[in-house]
């Protein structure tokens, strides 16, 4: 770009810093575009991979299942014992009272509980009917 004669050496100074910088930006620009597009063709290509994957047929598994180290006497455990011992008892949620602040918290809750009580539930409704039962305040 070609300045008039009559132009400051400051202004002239400073347009060519500008285009100096301008030049650095659309070279940035042009390195992040690229690795972008890397990126992105990386990620298609897997998605496609798993894709594959999902409607193909199941692969058949070459790997051994790992040896059950069996015990010499085993130690029989009563059934009505071997629940109580395999799975604490959970409380259930506390009343939620509409108040912001322990929302968190109550979600936290109810989400645990429906995690770790999934055989309690049979369907999707009674898991809102569980956690709406808990609407009692406000």
């Amino acid at each position: 770009m070609s300045l008039p004669a009559d132009t400051p050496s400051a202004i002239a100074d400073a347009l060519g810093y500008l285009q100096y910088y301008l030049q650095e930006l659309t070279e940035c620009q042009n390195t992040s575009e690229q690795v972008i597009n890397t990126t992105l063709m990386g990620l298609t290509a897997q998605l496609q991979q798993l894709t594959q994957l999902m409607t193909g047929p199941a692969p058949t598994s070459t790997v051994a299942p790992p040896l059950i180290p069996t015990s010499p006497s085993p130690v029989p455990v009563p059934s009505a014992l071997s629940k109580q011992w395999m799975r604490p008892k959970l409380p259930s949620s506390p009343n939620f009272s509409g108040e912001w602040n322990s929302g968190r918290a109550f979600f936290n809750s109810c989400t645990l509980y429906l995690c770790l009580a999934l055989e309690q539930f049979s369907c999707d409704e009674e898991k809102i009917f569980w956690t709406l039962a808990f609407f009692k305040d406000g």
